[in-house]
């Protein structure tokens, strides 16, 4: 008995040795399948695509759903091709005679622009019961009763499924949807100034819900404004000009959704389960969500319906060096399944991807000195350990801008109504922009990971300028061939010119004071707050800071109540307009209920705004984005803080990822090398099991004695037996 207990024991030792690793916290069945696998920290709140505004959302929505357009995946500077659609669409512009105008025309003069969008036909939905049939043609899972729904949690539990091509009505309708008063789509309000007919429709929704309190049927509405031409072509019309729609037309507000996923979730129990468009998306991409449950684990599988479009064969002159142009033609997408497990802590999600168990990740302050080293020219490299795992390293400056914003209508950095007062303000707001070094902030709470910024353009976007033309000469100069910051005497100088020799008022002796009005987790932490303290105290001015809870913040900064505020902005497209607009004046936070959370008021800088906004890129656009720009420096309503950079690692075994933050339909490009990651994954993850023969061993030893007196024992007990 104890003799083959230790045998069992010994056995299970020696296979384990040779067995699968232990810690795979994957499936057996997985391991030889096309998986990619990735994490998510935060889980989705939105999947509709009328709704969904966020990063954490687009990572699934934008492989699930096609817009008629998205950018070329390799291309730089970004470049907008057919998504859905069969081409780019066809713009016409018409005067207030409807006449049509060239295309270079005014923006001024254009009264109403049409883009008319031509759908590729033969694009098939994903599988989906929505689009189930019954024996006779009708629709197989409408009008459920209660008894049908019972026992269902997800898709998968209606064994019937269907599909159809995609249709120019469907687009219009999701268009729709954008006024429809029980979704709230964030971005309504932006596409009713150029779509009027939006609030025309969400005036009868609404007349409509209130006496409607289930599925309301948008078929039966017209959008004045937005039209089906035939059965694979519609036409939107714009109030005037607005050259940036196109841009819109890569984002899921603009994917097609098909009335019938309205009609089949809109059933009554259905959303007691889950079961809405929020939950389970619904679209013709190169994935569809096989499983949702955002707090462990999401699951995209290859749509079987997706007609394979093909790898881009051209791309920027690197691209060929780096293999990106390997897969030239073949049809995508290259995966047959992504796992997003969900993570909320970052140490797990770095010691997994160590393993192998991710296939890629990011590098935050935690890891940072794990995974990269600083050259001694100041470069960013690869750590000696990262290289010898084959990980590569991915960067990129993100199309964003990380600012210090002053409120304009405070009296001390906004300097009230005269021009006195305004012109002292503005001297002061320099002087704290030279003082504030944002190049020792970047090195010192983001590890070098971003770049300090000039003005409100992310590099990579038109209208910014590199070298010596791009440098924000307020706050630097250019020596030896690059931009250096001016030094504390230049700001003490400018402070003291604003009234605050020493950083006391002239007048009454007072200090001055300088609040920073923040929310816990932001700049109000206390190694950030500590560092601020110093660069203000050495002009001899006092910095206090000001946190509160998060609603209170935003009161704050609505109601115009703060100073100095800290804030971020993500560009929605690679367009000069869209971080511009942050400092238009008829944008104002306070006043409009718009972006402009500074207040910000300078009639050229307006007037040039709506100027340049509706021009195409070229000279004559860039002049006058170098005049806003100017204007802004040397008003400097803003401490214009830092464009930051994206880190992304890599295992060896991961083809075709290429940095990009605008680009986010990513996952049909990428590739995975199976037999590397099962090889390099089985090396590193070896099962230690000389603690388990150890055991084993000292099992033997205790066990031995006492088996050997039992042995002894039982042949006594036999030979007596016997006499």
């Amino acid at each position: 008995m104890f003799s083959r207990a230790c045998l069992l024991l010994l056995s299970c030792v020696l296979l384990a040795a040779c067995g699968q690793v232990w810690n795979d916290p994957y499936p057996v069945a997985e391991r030889d399948q096309n998986v990619m696998y990735t994490a998510f920290t935060d889980r989705p709140k939105h999947l509709d695509p009328v709704q969904s505004y966020s990063e954490d959302e687009a990572a699934f929505l934008y492989q699930i759903y096609e817009p008629p357009l998205q950018y070329h995946y390799l291309e730089r500077p970004y470049t907008l091709i057919p998504g859905s659609a069969a081409q780019l669409p066809v713009v016409r512009r018409y005067d207030a005679r409807g006449r049509e105008l060239p295309a270079d025309a005014p923006a001024g003069r254009v009264d109403r622009s049409e883009y008319e969008i031509r759908i590729a036909p033969g694009i098939l939905y994903q599988p989906h019961p929505a689009f189930a049939k019954a024996d006779d043609g009708s629709p197989r899972y409408l009008e459920l009763d209660p008894d049908e729904l019972e026992g269902v949690r997800d898709l998968g539990d209606f064994p019937e499924t269907g599909t159809r091509e995609l249709e120019a009505g469907d687009f219009v309708h999701q268009i729709k949807r954008l006024a429809h008063p029980r979704l709230h789509s964030p971005i309504f309000e932006l596409m009713a100034e150029y779509i009027p007919g939006l609030k025309v429709l969400q005036k009868r929704l609404a007349d409509e819900a209130q006496r409607n309190p289930g599925w309301i049927d948008l078929t039966a509405h017209a959008l004045p404004g937005v039209e089906v031409v035939d059965r694979h072509t519609y036409r939107i019309t714009l109030k005037g000009a607005y050259p940036q729609f196109l841009y819109w037309l890569s984002m899921p507000f603009f994917a097609p959704v098909p009335p019938e996923a309205d009609r089949f979730f809109g059933q009554p129990g259905m959303a007691e389960r889950n079961l809405t468009l929020d939950w389970w998306p619904i679209g013709t991409g190169p994935f569809m969500l096989a499983e949702n449950n955002p707090n462990a684990r999401m699951v995209l599988v290859r749509n079987p319906n997706y007609r394979g479009d093909p790898y881009p064969c051209e791309g920027d002159a690197a691209d060929r060096d780096t293999g990106l142009l390997a897969d030239c033609g073949k049809p995508m997408p290259f995966l047959d399944k992504v796992v997003f497990s969900r993570e909320r802590e970052g140490i797990p999600y770095w010691n997994k991807f160590l393993q192998g168990y991710y296939d890629a990740s990011g590098v935050s302050s935690e890891n940072f000195d794990q995974a990269v080293n600083m050259s001694s020219q100041g470069e960013v490299v690869l750590s000696d350990d990262m290289v010898e795992r084959g990980i590569e390293l991915l960067t990129s400056v993100s199309p964003s801008v990380f600012y210090l914003g002053f409120n304009m209508l405070d009296p001390v950095v906004g300097g009230g109504d005269t021009a006195a007062g305004r012109e002292r303000a503005r001297k002061l707001r320099q002087a704290i922009s030279i003082a504030l070094d944002m190049e020792e902030f970047v090195s010192i709470f983001l590890n070098g990971r971003g770049v300090p910024a000039m003005h409100p353009i992310p590099p990579g976007i038109f209208g910014a300028r590199d070298g010596e033309a791009g440098i924000n000469p307020v706050v630097y100069e250019w020596r030896d061939g690059k931009a250096v910051r001016r030094s504390k005497d230049v700001a003490r100088r400018l402070l003291a010119e604003a009234g605050y020799p020493d950083g006391r008022d002239a007048k009454t002796g007072e200090p001055l004071i300088i609040n920073l009005d923040t929310t816990p987790g932001g700049l109000g932490d206390k190694a950030r707050s500590d560092w601020l303290a110093k660069q203000f105290r050495e002009l001899g001015v006092q910095f206090v800071v000001r946190p509160t809870d998060y609603n209170r913040f935003q009161d704050k900064i609505r109601e115009g109540n703060a100073q100095l505020f800290f804030f971020g902005w993500n560009a929605d497209y690679p367009d000069p307009e869209n971080m511009l607009f942050l400092l238009h004046g008829p944008q104002a936070k306070v006043r409009e209920s718009g972006q402009n959370a500074a207040n910000y008021q300078n009639d050229e800088y307006d007037r040039l705004f709506e100027q340049m906004k509706g021009m195409p890129d070229g000279p004559e656009r860039q002049k006058i984005i170098d005049r806003m720009v100017a204007i802004l420096q040397h008003d400097a309503p803003w401490i214009f803080g830092f464009h930051p950079k994206a880190y992304s690692l890599q295992h060896g075994w991961v083809e075709n990822r290429k940095p990009g933050s605008m680009i986010r339909n990513t996952l049909k490009y990428q590739r995975v090398d199976l037999e590397r990651r099962q090889a390099l994954r089985a090396q590193w993850n070896q099962p230690v099991v000389w603690p388990l023969g150890l055991v084993a061993l000292l099992l033997v030893v205790i066990v031995a004695p006492a088996f050997l007196h039992y042995r002894r024992r039982e042949r006594a007990t036999g030979v007596g037996g016997a006499a």
